[in-house]
């Protein structure tokens, strides 16, 4: 019987005409209702003809598919919409999530993640039988919702003009959504919410802040302490919110002895679990929740938010190849979609545990996931959808332009897709396992290798990261799970079966069967207006990398012999030793992360990175690792390896061979050539030998490199060379053109064609360097072709003459870059200018008779006529044997003393 007083409860009823008349007449349309208002449970029912919309009656019966972003909230969904009807899941509404489904012949409205929706779409771009898709909690922006979107609009605008798409957000920031759907109305819905007190509980004293996944064990201790004060300060159920999993178990441990019932929501929780968190209870009880929770679900009998302040977001090291969930602060949005739950039934109180200082510095909206998140799995089911480059498909937000061509990258190197970006049908085959690129390469390939059942245990093992007390080795934590009985292990053997069916054939659990063709025979169109590929005909382990770089194991042993891990013949599918088998599947997955030993549990991996085993791990004596799971702690060169296994150089060989190069490496090394014959996988030095008569280019270009590190001393400067480039130097600075450039040392190195030519082509070593003359070698930069170059002494001599009759030579090397003529101060006398070089005034330096420093002056007139007389009674007494003129100006200049004047 359908619960027609709880239907007419829910708020969202009051713009349910509105919603139906936008639909009908732009067939998209905006829903902004707040957490509770019945826009996941009645507005499907509604739009389904399961229910009528008020006055108006039961609309037309129409098949509908909600899309939730978290299987969890599909679950969830699915089950609130059934007792609203008073059925059973599976009746009229069933629902449809990556391992589990529940639909039977009725169902007109299922319920289906946001990955399992993509996947239909791939198979299926009509979506035939369907009429309106529910893209539910967009305002959350995940990847997998946008790419979805996108695929749907791309669909209605060339496949299925009369498809309807209905974006439901928690949110009132829907103008971008409505954009995106060319314009579409936005319907506001009201939501009942009662006020929420906040209470604003930061820690005394400063906490470390989040890096990686990792939290300061002080903030975990003082959410507990808030939800302790919370319990005796107020009445009503405690929702607190935490970032992860880890989190949450950390502060369930410190929550014992509490006069409440404690439990978790996340999406790794038993399904018992969640139904009795998402169902009223007669006791108190402490619900710790992930993000999940903020708008996706509705937990009853919540008068108390305590928020931790703290989210996890998806990052990569795009250039490292190392990607990882972050833990960061909250959005504003998040923070205040967590405070809504606190007044959805009565009156309630929010607990922050952050200073009101600091909540204006949060940011606004979390950041969307195409643009912080790895975007390989993106860019497969772009390309399997016509558009590798995406530049065709509506999306709210660009992908980055490094972010794709990294993703590119991880594709052509796993086989994906070819050079043209278009997907091989090895490609076509992955983007229907529902795995990450690189996982679903493992298990293709690892079948062929281990047989379907191993490959697909390990594979599941690394598309869902084990927990922590299973230690560090893939292997070991392989045998654990067989024989665990936890919720992860059980969670892993149902992941294990479905990639196991995936793996032989099967087809992923879960997911709708490919639809057949046409009567006619005509293939099925795609958006893009394009043939599809061709069928899925190439086997699990057929290779496509370029250059066919890994052979499954068989092959491996029918061409050499050998088996890719043990290097021993005969090794059977099944006979393959743990330790092996994991580490064959790990490498499969991360060919970029295979990494050899340097010693101390420390490790060099093939992307370039350094990783470290923790102490204690029993890995650390290893050869080679293939890391599985790492992270890369803020400020640290080297990676944290959190999970690895056993592999050989073969292995490592076999899984990275597109990373395989050989060749000449002459490069500049400890102050000298190096110049080797060399082995590579990536940047692990498998093999080398020196050469001998290395290529003469690479030679040229490495002793650039050293003077380029070292500096262009590695040449001979003579007293001669230095003073000719500081003359040139002040040519250019003064003159410029046609004079050359030669104080910066980067811009003559990048004309060493003009000057250090045929020099520079001859040297072989450091010390052929030492013998080239640099004075000699700059003489070629000068302006010989416009007639310039006779010029130089006359526009910057290397000496003066001066009154006495000296030539001085002048210092062009200054650091304030005017000219230093360093002179007696007798042989000046009588010289009343200045000298100018190049139309510059030399700054002279006046010297003592012993030549000691006496004064300095760009003005000579001046200085006669003022500072001299300063000069002269100082030094008069200390020089005697000197004249002292009391009238410089109109003395005879001379180098000698009275004495020999006299004479």
């Amino acid at each position: 019987m359908i619960r027609t007083a709880d239907l007419d409860a829910l708020p969202v009823r009051e713009v349910l005409p509105a919603l139906v008349s936008a639909l009908d007449a732009r067939g998209a349309a905006v829903l902004c209702a707040p957490p509770g208002t019945g826009k996941t449970t009645l507005v499907p029912l509604v739009l389904a003809g399961l229910v009528g919309a008020g006055a108006a009656g039961l609309g037309p019966r129409r098949r509908i598919v909600v899309a939730e972003p978290r299987r969890i909230a599909a679950r969830a969904a699915a089950r609130r919409m059934a007792w609203l009807l008073g059925e059973q899941v599976g009746a009229s509404v069933g629902f449809t999530v990556r391992g589990e489904r529940m639909v039977g012949p009725s169902t007109v409205v299922e319920v289906v993640t946001t990955g399992v929706l993509l996947q239909r779409l791939q198979r299926d771009q009509e979506l035939s039988g369907v009429d309106l898709v529910i893209l539910d909690e967009c305002h959350e922006r995940h990847l997998d919702a946008d790419t979805v979107a996108a695929f749907l609009l791309d669909v209605r605008e060339t496949l299925r003009p009369e498809l309807r798409i209905l974006a439901a957000s928690a949110t009132t920031d829907a103008a971008g959504w409505a954009r995106l759907l060319g314009g579409a109305p936005v319907v506001e819905a009201a939501g009942v919410s009662y006020p929420v007190e906040t209470v604003w509980a930061p820690p005394v004293r400063p906490l470390r802040p989040p890096h990686g996944m990792r939290v300061d064990p002080a903030q975990l201790t003082h959410v507990a302490s808030v939800v302790r004060r919370a319990l005796a300060e107020r009445s009503g159920d405690v929702l607190c919110f935490l970032p992860g999993v880890g989190e949450i178990a950390r502060v369930a441990g410190q929550l014992g002895g509490t006069d409440a019932e404690v439990l978790q929501i996340h999406g790794r929780a038993p399904a018992s679990v969640q139904d009795a968190a998402l169902s009223p209870a007669p006791h108190r009880r402490v619900i710790l929740s992930t993000a999940v929770a903020e708008s996706s679900l509705t937990v009853p009998g919540v008068r108390i938010v305590v928020d931790s302040g703290l989210a996890r977001e998806p990052r990569v090291d795009h250039a490292r190849g190392l990607g990882a969930l972050a833990t960061v602060r909250a959005s504003r949005a998040a923070g205040r979609q967590r405070a809504g739950r606190a007044g959805r039934e009565a009156p309630g109180t929010v607990y922050r545990c952050w200073a009101e200082a600091e909540d204006g510095r949060l940011p606004a909206y979390p950041a969307p996931e195409i643009r912080i998140a790895d975007l390989a799995q993106f860019a497969l089911q772009a390309a399997c959808w016509g558009d590798p480059d995406a530049a065709g498909l509506a999306l709210l937000d660009p992908p980055p332009a490094g972010a794709m061509g990294a993703a590119r990258e991880v594709l052509l190197a796993v086989g994906a897709v070819s050079p043209d970006g278009r997907p091989t049908p090895r490609g076509l085959r992955m983007a229907r396992l529902g795995l990450h690129p690189r996982l679903a390469r493992a298990l293709l390939d690892g079948s062929a290798a281990l047989g379907p059942r191993r490959a697909a245990e390990l594979v599941a093992l690394l598309s869902e990261e084990p927990p922590r007390e299973y230690g560090d080795d893939l292997a070991a934590a392989w045998r654990r799970a067989r024989a665990g009985g936890d919720p992860y292990a059980s969670r892993w053997r149902a992941e294990a079966r479905r990639l196991e069916r995936a793996a032989t054939g099967g087809g992923p659990a879960g997911h709708s069967p490919t639809p057949p063709l046409p009567e006619t025979g005509a293939p099925p169109r795609t958006p893009s207006g394009a043939p599809p590929p061709d069928p899925l005909a190439s086997n699990a382990g057929e290779a496509e990398l370029p250059g066919g770089q890994f052979q499954p194991a068989r092959r491996l042993r029918a061409g050499s012999g050998q088996s890719p891990v043990s290097g021993r013949g005969g090794v059977g599918e099944e006979s393959l030793p743990d330790d092996a088998a994991a580490g064959l599947v790990a490498a499969l997955a991360f060919p970029e992360r295979v990494a050899k030993a340097k010693g101390q549990g420390a490790f060099l991996m093939a992307s370039g990175t350094g990783a470290e085993l923790g102490e204690g791990s029993g890995l650390r004596s290893a050869p080679w690792l293939a890391v599985a799971v790492a992270d890369r702690p803020p400020h640290s060169a080297s990676a944290r390896v959190r999970l690895a296994a056993l592999i050989d150089e073969d292995t490592a060989r076999a899984a990275a061979g597109h990373l395989f190069r050989s060749g000449e490496e002459v490069h500049w090394e400890d102050g000298d050539l190096v110049a080797r014959s060399v082995e590579r996988l990536g940047a692990i030095e498998l093999a080398a030998r020196p050469l001998r008569d290395p290529d003469r280019a690479l030679v040229r270009a490495a002793l650039l490199e050293g003077m380029r590190t070292e500096g262009l001393g590695l040449l001979r400067w003579t007293a001669d060379a230095q003073a000719l480039r500081a003359r040139l130097g002040f040519l250019h600075r003064t003159l410029g053109a046609p004079w050359p450039d030669v104080a910066d040392a980067g811009a003559l190195l990048e004309r060493a064609d003009d000057w250090l030519e045929p020099e520079l082509s001859r040297a072989r070593r450091r010390s052929d360097l030492a013998r080239i003359d640099a004075g000699q070698a700059l003489n070629r930069l000068l302006p010989w072709a416009t007639g310039e170059a006779s010029r130089l002494d006359e526009l910057a001599p290397e000496r003066i003459e001066v009154p006495s009759g000296s030539r001085i030579r002048v210092d062009y090397a200054a650091e304030h870059g005017q000219p230093v003529l360093a002179v007696k101060l007798q042989e000046l006398f009588g010289l009343a200018e200045t000298p100018r070089i190049a139309g510059v005034p030399v700054l002279v330096h006046l010297l003592s008779p012993a030549g000691r420093p006496a004064a300095v002056t760009a003005d000579l007139a001046s200085f006669w006529q003022g500072g001299y007389r300063a000069v002269r009674a100082e030094l008069r007494g200390r020089y005697p044997k000197h004249p002292w003129p009391e009238d410089p100006a109109t003395a005879a200049p001379t180098r000698h003393t009275n004495a020999r004047l006299r004479r």
